[in-house]
């Protein structure tokens, strides 16, 4: 059997916050702001992974009401969503993401990002693909107020 999920999440950029994508913390003057620490690449991978086998979203597993994820780094969210889909003898095949931003450019940080996910998800770096594009200037992420991701996972019975 073969699923397949889509994730997308957006966060606000604001001054004061760190900026943490893909599970990497990427130096820039503004930070994604949420209840965990907004990393909306890790955010959206969650809810493809947790769409493709029908568990919902990463909302009711990790409520913002709820303050054990107050600040939580959401490689740690991650891994409990690998948990869930362990337990459900399901296996990743590949993702697909693709952050969108103007700045600061993502293609230098690509490589560090699929070395985090990569054994997160139990799959090689080659499963991993992570791209970046801009919305060229127009609405609130070219005004750089904010920050979104899309995420595809395929997944596999064991």
């Amino acid at each position: 059997m073969i699923r397949v999920g889509f994730g997308f999440d957006v966060h606000q950029l604001v001054a004061g916050r760190e900026l943490w994508l893909g599970g990497v913390l990427i130096p820039h003057s503004v930070g994604a702001l949420g209840h965990s620490d907004a990393d909306v690449l890790l955010h959206a991978l969650c809810d493809a992974l947790l769409g493709a086998a029908a568990l919902g979203d990463i909302g009711q597993h990790f409520p913002n009401t709820d303050a054990r994820w107050k600040g939580a780094d959401s490689k740690v969210l991650l891994a409990e969503v690998m948990r869930l889909l362990r337990e459900g003898q399901w296996i990743v095949g590949n993702v697909d993401c693709t952050l969108i931003m103007e700045r600061p450019k993502i293609m230098p940080h690509v490589p560090a990002m699929r070395a985090v996910i990569a054994p997160l998800l139990g799959i090689g770096e080659d499963a991993v693909s992570i791209k970046a594009t801009t919305s060229e200037t127009m609405g609130y992420i070219g005004r750089e107020e904010g920050v979104a991701a899309h995420a595809v996972a395929l997944l596999q019975k064991a």
